[in-house]
């Protein structure tokens, strides 16, 4: 009976975990091949301008590498943080670096932004 019990306490605490994150914890990103990748499966970035938890890239810089946006429902979890950009819109990051997509990456898989101009680099995990 006492086994019972006990798992019954841990279903409903489980159940109370779920559902106070359903819908916002999304992962904002995940593992492939050995860098992050959105949700489409695009190559993310890091800048090496930027500071913990800041975005040096904003204006035109922006325009051609696109913060990976987070929503307003977001919520910040394990490695992923969210920073708030001088835009007053919200970015995810993973271990305190902001997350950026490459304008020229065409498709999933390319990887055209590593390297440029010795400060972006795939994002890895």
């Amino acid at each position: 009976m006492k086994h019972f019990f006990t798992t019954l306490a841990l279903a409903a605490s489980l159940s109370a975990c779920g559902t106070m994150h359903q819908g916002h914890s999304e992962m904002p990103a995940s593992a492939r091949d050995g860098i992050l990748t959105d949700s489409q499966g695009m190559s993310l970035y890091t800048f090496d301008k930027d500071s913990m938890d800041k975005s040096a890239c904003n204006g035109p810089c922006a325009a051609n590498w696109p913060p990976l946006s987070a929503t307003q429902e977001s919520m910040a979890h394990g490695p992923w943080s969210i920073i708030m950009r001088d835009d007053g819109s919200r970015q995810w990051a993973f271990k305190g670096k902001p997350l950026y997509r490459w304008i020229k990456d065409q498709k999933p898989g390319d990887r055209t932004g590593d390297g440029f101009r010795d400060v972006w680099h795939l994002a890895r995990p």
